[in-house]
């Protein structure tokens, strides 16, 4: 098939009324980088549309010019979902202009946004109204509310208050032939027939591409009390979590792992950071409660069971932030280890899940084979323990050499995933599949899983129109 006259095709999408046209070399470059540099894009153009009816007629003149589009937010993905790969056919829609917040309604804890707002930013308009939207991950000051569903996003509060998945009340999503589903109930009971929202929450811009989302909010918490404890073992990880569940009456917003491995490596590379404790140990937890209630009860709470488990050996050591500042600077720590890894050289990473009582077993057994099969691979484990979300990274060996290191990615990530099946666990828990994860998906999803993902997808978009090649793997 001829690729599409390039001169016609821009110009009919430059007349698609409240739609800027990206082409040339150095404008369209940012929209074609990818985060990990794991991808090269191609795109014929990069095209910014100003509202929910631009990108419908949009969708409409791809279809008529035979164009596929490949939506992209903050473009801060790791698993390649917003690249596009066709210089002649494919359009990378960018919904960095839609982003206006709709409405907030205090009162029903709910706030309307179209799809383009930078999550931080809706956290801190629902702070200016004293509600929290609990979204939060390490890019969340340049990840885009539309990219977040799209891959359900995950992050340090999914513990408390789930995925996007379920922050999500309705969405509005512009469907492959332009078509609008105006989804945004505000509705928390809603049993009208199939919940369609969920169709394309997860799906990476594959069914079509969403536009606006109601998302909840919950009450502002009124006292935060953070600690960063030393574990003889990740059995007693879970033990402290379980304890701190029951004593606090669930209110554990963040439990996150860190390994000594990964701290070393933040205590290396991040400018100013100092270790919390004085002792080394194999493991660590940062633990976070939050509540509305009276002030002071958290912290008591935290303190009698720390003591409690202490006396029962499960932390050999703790310490308690006296200030919000001290908290967020073992946040920091925390939340550097995905960054300062690059500086120990190559990594191969893998975002996976395990039922929370599987991590000790899992991350036993994974770091076992995969240093039987690469002597002198440093296991970087670390993430969010609460709901069994590990982040279990792989750092070259210091004396072989990167690109050889890399060469191996699939050999030992399907090791990682072989451990992740044995657990009965996930090979994708909050980056979605996009380019990197589609064999892995096949593999480890049941053949009829995969088969209603085809028909939904063939159902919807039979075209192939929206994000072509992502998640589903190619027909064999």
């Amino acid at each position: 098939m001829s690729p599409p006259d390039r001169a016609a095709c821009l110009s009919r999408l430059a007349a698609v009324p409240g739609c800027q046209v990206l082409h040339d070399t150095d404008a369209l470059a940012p929209y074609l980088a990818e985060q990990r540099g794991l991808y090269r894009g191609e795109a014929l153009a990069a095209v910014l549309p100003q509202d929910t009816a631009t990108v419908s007629a949009l969708m409409r003149a791809c279809a008529a010019l035979d164009l596929s589009v490949v939506p992209q937010g903050g473009n801060t993905g790791l698993c390649g979902g917003a690249v596009a790969q066709d210089a002649a056919r494919q359009v990378v829609v960018s919904l960095e202009r839609l982003d206006r917040i709709r409405a907030l309604d205090a009162a029903n804890f709910t706030l309307t946004a179209e799809a383009g707002c930078v999550v931080q930013r809706l956290r801190e308009a629902a702070a200016g109204q004293q509600r929290l939207f609990p979204l939060s991950f390490g890019a969340d000051g340049s990840a885009r509310l539309g990219g977040a569903l799209s891959t359900n996003a995950g992050g340090t509060n999914v513990l408390r208050y789930g995925n996007a998945r379920d922050l999500a009340l309705g969405l509005e999503v512009v469907l492959p032939d332009g078509q609008v589903w105006d989804g945004l109930t505000a509705l928390r009971k809603d049993n009208t027939g199939y919940d369609l929202k969920h169709l394309f929450i997860g799906a990476e811009g594959t069914l079509g591409i969403i536009t606006a989302a109601v998302v909840k909010l919950f009450p502002a918490p009124r006292e935060t009390v953070t600690a960063w404890l030393a574990c003889p073992t990740l059995e007693a990880c879970l033990s402290v979590f379980g304890r701190l569940r029951e004593a606090s009456g669930d209110a554990v917003s963040g439990c996150e792992l860190v390994s000594r491995t990964a701290l070393d490596f933040v205590l290396r590379h991040l400018p100013q950071a100092r270790d919390p404790l004085g002792t080394p140990s194999p493991w660590y937890l940062l633990v976070e409660l939050t509540g509305s209630g009276v002030v002071g009860n958290l912290r008591q709470v935290l303190e009698q069971t720390l003591a409690q488990c202490l006396e029962h050996g499960s932390i050999t050591d703790a310490a308690l932030a006296d200030s919000l500042a001290q908290g967020a600077d073992f946040w920091r720590l925390r939340e550097a280890v995905a960054e300062v890894q690059r500086h120990e050289g190559a990594s191969i990473k893998n975002d996976v899940a395990v039922p929370v009582s599987a991590v000790p077993a899992f991350v036993g057994a994974a770091s076992a084979a995969v240093q039987a099969a690469c002597p002198g691979l440093r296991v970087c484990a670390f993430g969010h323990i609460g709901d069994g979300n590990i982040h279990f990274n792989l750092s070259q060996p210091p004396d072989m050499p990167a690109a050889q290191f890399l060469a191996r990615w699939e050999e030992l990530a399907g090791i990682v995933n072989a451990q992740v099946a044995a657990h009965r666990g996930s090979v994708s828990a909050e980056h979605g599949i996009g380019l990197l994860k589609r064999e892995a998906l096949a593999d480890h999803e049941p053949a009829v899983a995969i088969d209603l993902m085809r028909r939904i997808k063939a159902a919807l978009d039979p075209a192939d129109r929206c994000n072509p090649g992502k998640v589903l793997p190619p027909p064999a």
